[in-house]
């Protein structure tokens, strides 16, 4: 009875991992949370605040994040309102000014979709036609901690 039991039970297991497996193939390029940066797209805070007046920061973050606390002088440009946003951007932008964008690390995509898209799309680059859109490691919590350590 006991081997009757378990054999049961591997057999519902395997048929319970065969869509798994399967779906896992299917979109193993897919996964957003694994997308890939090149390490030429990705910049650290101390990068970032070195450009002083030569960056602008987006902030690629839902709207009522913004509201509530940003780095200073940052736009908002995000996924959900693009066309709207996206011209506060292009008035300020320069081909000497380079682009650092951000959103929370922990939980968000939403930087390295919005640099790709101003990357590809919108097709930002600076005076040398090489890359001037970045997304800040960390993301804002990055920018919180290393704000609270410079007192």
């Amino acid at each position: 009875m006991r081997a009757t039991w378990l054999r049961q039970l591997i057999i519902v297991g395997l048929i319970a991992i065969l869509p798994a497996a399967g779906e896992a193939i299917y979109f193993r390029d897919k996964i957003s949370w694994k997308s890939p940066i090149a390490a030429s797209e990705m910049v650290n805070l101390e990068q970032a605040k070195a450009w002083s007046d030569q960056a602008i920061w987006v902030d690629a973050r839902p709207e009522d994040e913004f509201n509530q606390d940003h780095v200073p002088g940052a736009i908002l440009v995000n996924e959900d309102k693009w066309n709207e946003l996206l011209p506060h951007l292009l008035e300020v932008w320069s081909p000497d000014k380079k682009v650092v964008v951000y959103c929370s690390s922990l939980s968000c995509n939403a930087s390295r979709e919005v640099a790709r898209k101003l990357r590809e799309t919108v097709q930002l680059k600076d005076a040398k036609g090489d890359n001037c859109v970045f997304v800040l490691e960390g993301g804002w919590e990055a920018w919180l901690k290393g704000k609270s350590s410079n007192g």
